[in-house]
């Protein structure tokens, strides 16, 4: 081999190790989520309350996180929406004083509307299912996606303790894994529908709702 030849050689070699070292260098690191969904195919696994007087709701709006814990165990973890800079989710340690699973919004605009699994826990404030986006979007109230919500409702009687703040400790571990849910691009269904017993119906929740 002429030293030319060589030369070109080893520049190649280098060429093909720089290009390699780059693409390795350039590798997205891992998501601390499984990736971008829509709400309906969110299912969080719930374990079954111990002692249901020991339960207590931990919301996480900086994050927009929501569990129910039972001491420092994590019983259910859900992505969810809060409210915007202009209408904020309050923060504060309340207690979930009214339940409805079948309640629909009485202001307007939009009165009618059907917002199931609703616990309230500050006058006109609840918790419901809602489209949930990955940025704050409410008027105040937590939407959770529907099986959330309905698992949620299930866990958690009236009297239950709802402390509200910008974060918690279980948002670097369980939230952190969570996936982003964004209903941003989904439809409202045909209003007949949202306005029938019926929606309320399919929004019951179907199969084991505790994995133990």
């Amino acid at each position: 081999m002429t030293f030319p030849q060589i030369l070109r050689s080893l520049a190649i070699a280098l060429l093909a190790a720089t290009f390699s070292a780059t693409l390795v260098s350039c590798k997205t690191p891992p998501s601390t989520t499984s990736g971008r969904i829509t709400s309906d195919k969110f299912d969080p696994p719930a374990h079954r309350p111990k002692n249901p007087s020991a339960v207590r709701v931990k919301l996480s709006t900086g994050a927009q996180r929501l569990y129910v814990v039972e001491g420092n165990r994590v019983l259910l973890a859900t992505p969810c929406s809060v409210g915007t800079p202009n209408a904020r989710t309050p923060h504060g340690t309340f207690r979930i004083y009214g339940k409805n699973a079948t309640r629909r919004r009485v202001s307007q605009p939009g009165a009618g509307y059907p917002m199931p699994y609703w616990m309230e826990f500050k006058t006109a404030y609840g918790m419901h299912w809602g489209f949930v986006k990955p940025h704050p979007c409410t008027h105040g109230c937590v939407r959770m996606p529907m099986k959330s919500a309905a698992k949620v409702f299930a866990m958690v009687p009236s009297g239950t303790p709802l402390i509200i703040a910008a974060g918690h400790p279980e948002d670097a571990t369980h939230g952190r894994n969570l996936p982003v849910i964004d209903d941003g691009p989904v439809p409202d269904p045909p209003q007949a529908y949202l306005m029938s017993s019926r929606f309320f119906e399919d929004a019951r929740y179907k199969g084991n709702m505790f994995v133990d």
